[in-house]
């Protein structure tokens, strides 16, 4: 019955193999319940009550995606949006977080919209080859960075050297070391769940080498959602003054979308002859559901996670891998002690090991045509040293249009593109930086 009802036989996969993917998805990504809620109490938004916003959105988003779009893509509130939310709109311009919980609901409803008119399937149709390529690689490289960063090999620096090198002989970065090489090695072996295993045994000498304590209880009651629940100020995200961070708020939540579901998809192999993703409605209005769903229980922008590029590394196919992933969020309602255990020093490493295999995509791009290579570098650059993925896919779509108009070839430049790139222009003049 599930081999008939995601197709496993036609996509070329099997149930164990989607099981481990969608485990593998889940515990590479299970850092966003903890991280999420610890962004979003800065905006004043309660830890307990956000920690079940961010799980309950993640179950449904990714549930959707699994059993209505049949994708390998988990769904959960973005990193960087969170972070927008909470030091931009609420730290620096005033506002409160009902009213910016407000601003991505509106978003939400808009993306449902242009979902159902298939105006975004028609927008993400008409972005060439060489942007959907920057896409996955620049994911590919933000991983890592992410990666790096949460095993303690790259550590912030100080003004003028923002980044430096970690204290390598701490036994967490020795361990992140281990772990990295460890799946290499089984990733050379070909085996499939190399990823997980690698997560697991690491975890293993994490709690040996006491790098991460055993929780005091491995089940608990899930605190009460009821002081975020529909709290959102949608009256007040539709005043003139708020329109900046509305503006932001959905151009970043749509290029993000766009750019890593097709990220994805290209690594995964998903993309038809033509470069498109087959029912790509379907993920798109899954994402813009749960983006609804999201801010109605008080948490931000939710969607397609990039993490999910682990599960396909690691074989899913199908939205069974969604299923499987959608169940372990379901299960974090009640073990999230146990999920707590999991260090940086473990999933790091799988970060650093999913963003060099999206990396190889770059061989298919044609950087020797300078109107190319230019928005391609300009995505892939600015996707991580920005750490934000809008800022760089926005790039792009303003450079490729004006390189071609430079090179005296607007004429392949689809009318979709120049939509896409006023949108981004507005992006950059109304962004409240």
């Amino acid at each position: 019955m599930l081999n008939r009802f995601f197709r496993l036989d036609e996509l070329g996969t099997s149930i164990k193999q989607e099981v481990v993917a969608g485990i593998t998805t889940f515990v590479t990504m299970s850092y966003i319940i903890v991280v999420n809620p610890k962004i979003l109490e800065t905006a004043g938004i309660p830890l307990g009550p956000s920690m079940i916003a961010t799980i309950t959105s993640a179950f449904f988003g990714t549930l959707l995606m699994g059993v209505y779009a049949n994708r390998p893509f988990a769904v959960a509130p973005y990193m960087g949006e969170n972070a927008f939310v909470a030091f931009t709109v609420v730290k620096v311009l005033g506002y409160s977080w009902q009213t910016a919980i407000g601003a991505i609901f509106i978003g939400g409803v808009l993306f449902t919209l242009l979902t159902v008119f298939k105006l975004r399937s028609w927008l993400t149709d008409q972005i060439p080859e060489c942007l959907k390529i920057s896409f996955a690689v620049g994911i590919g490289f933000f991983l890592a960075f992410i990666g790096l960063n949460e095993a303690g090999i790259v550590v912030l620096g100080v003004p003028g050297a923002p980044v430096h090198v970690g204290h390598l002989g701490q036994t967490s970065v020795l361990l992140s070391f281990f772990c990295f090489i460890l799946i290499l090695f089984l990733i050379t072996k070909k085996v499939r769940a190399a990823i997980l295993i690698g997560i697991i045994v690491t975890t293993f000498f994490a709690i040996i080498t006491k790098v991460t304590p055993l929780p005091q209880a491995w089940i608990s009651v899930p605190p009460d959602i009821s002081p975020i629940l529909f709290k959102l100020d949608i009256e007040g995200a539709f005043r003139w003054g708020f329109f900046s961070v509305v503006l932001t708020v959905f151009v970043m939540d749509f290029v993000d979308t766009m750019g890593t579901i097709i990220g994805v998809s290209y690594k995964a192999g998903l993309l038809d002859e033509n470069g498109r993703l087959p029912d790509i409605e379907k993920p798109m209005l899954c994402d813009a559901l749960a983006t609804i769903v999201g801010a109605l229980l008080g948490t931000t922008t939710t969607g397609t996670f990039i993490e999910s590029a682990a599960g396909i590394e690691a074989g899913g196919r199908s939205g069974l891998t969604a299923v499987v992933t959608a169940l372990m969020f379901l299960l974090a309602l009640f073990f999230s002690p146990f999920l707590s255990i999991i260090p940086a020093c473990a999933y790091g490493p799988a970060l650093i090991v999913v963003g060099l295999l999206m990396v190889s995509t770059i061989a298919n791009a044609k950087l020797d045509d300078v109107t190319e290579a230019v928005p391609v570098f300009s995505v892939v650059a600015l996707m991580s040293f920005t750490y934000n993925l809008g800022f760089g896919m926005t790039s792009g779509f303003v450079l490729y249009p004006l390189m071609k108009v430079f090179a005296g070839r607007s004429n392949e430049v689809p009318l979709g593109l120049w939509i896409l790139a006023s949108l981004s222009l507005c992006f950059f003049v109304f962004y409240p930086y």
